[in-house]
Order: C-alpha cells, then structure tokens, then sequence
C-alpha cells in the first residue's frame, strides 16, 4: 500500500500490540457538525477494543456514545526521525452492563482528571489500520557530512 516510500504498512495484530505500548492517543469525532480531536488516555480491552474512562457528564461521553469514530495513537522518535501511526474505527458505546462495569473498575483505564460518576466508553474495532515510518531522513540534514 505504500510502495516504497519510506512507509511499512502494519497488520491489524502489529496494530494492537502497539497501540498496548502506549498511555495517551486521540479521539475523534464530530462536534456541531465540524471535527474535533481530543487527547485521551486509555487501555485496550482483551478483544483490541479501545476503552476510555471519563465523567458521565463530559462533552466527550455525550458526543460519541452511539457514534461511529476515529481513535489514533502513536510514538515518534525525532531524533532518528522514525516512528508509527496506529487508527482504530469503530462504533463507541458507554458501558452499561453492571458486571462489565464492576470489572473495568478493576481492570480499566483510570481518568486522569477522576470524577464521581466515571463510565466507561468501548470503541469497538471495526477498521484497524497503521504504519510505521522505516526510511526516514538522515539526522545530519541534507548536504551535510557527519
């Protein structure tokens, strides 16, 4: 898919071992009909589902609860000018089941701005695509020697 241009492309369970190494990626969703990105932290569920935690009362819960959204994370090193790019679509859902809910209060993500009436939102992985930049520019710049 990216023929030679610097871009690996990366299978779905490359995808999720990846998205597992890190705390922080971005939601994105549709706010007054425009889009919107916002910084979450976040775990992934034993089936690759993304899992959220956040006040009941947050804009995020209202916006995306039902929606169909895009969440993407990833780590970049800029140093060696390298790094990946995971995105996950899929159908998000504030979790309602009493036992799944007692289960994320012991396995899930925490917020990190805690609240009295946190829930929990699964984004189910529908699409899963990444891909990993393998041929990044030199760090000594262009036309310079080491």
């Amino acid at each position: 898919m990216y023929p030679n241009d610097g871009f690996r492309e990366l299978g779905r369970q490359e995808c999720l071992r990846l998205l597992a190494k890190v705390p922080v990626g971005r939601v994105v969703h549709t706010r007054k009909a425009l889009p919107a990105v916002l910084p979450v932290n976040f775990c992934l569920d034993g089936d690759g589902a993304v899992l959220l935690c956040t006040s009941a009362a947050s804009e995020l819960a209202r916006a995306i609860d039902g929606a169909v959204v895009a969440f993407e994370a990833d780590e970049v090193d800029a140093v060696q000018h390298a790094g990946w790019s995971v995105v996950v679509i899929g159908s998000a859902a504030v979790v309602t089941d009493p036992s799944e809910y007692g289960r994320l209060i012991r396995t899930g993500p925490h917020s990190w701005v805690p609240s009295p009436d946190e829930i929990f939102v699964r984004i189910k992985p529908e699409l899963v695509t990444g891909r990993e930049l393998i041929g990044g520019r030199s760090t000594y710049g262009v036309g310079l020697l080491p």
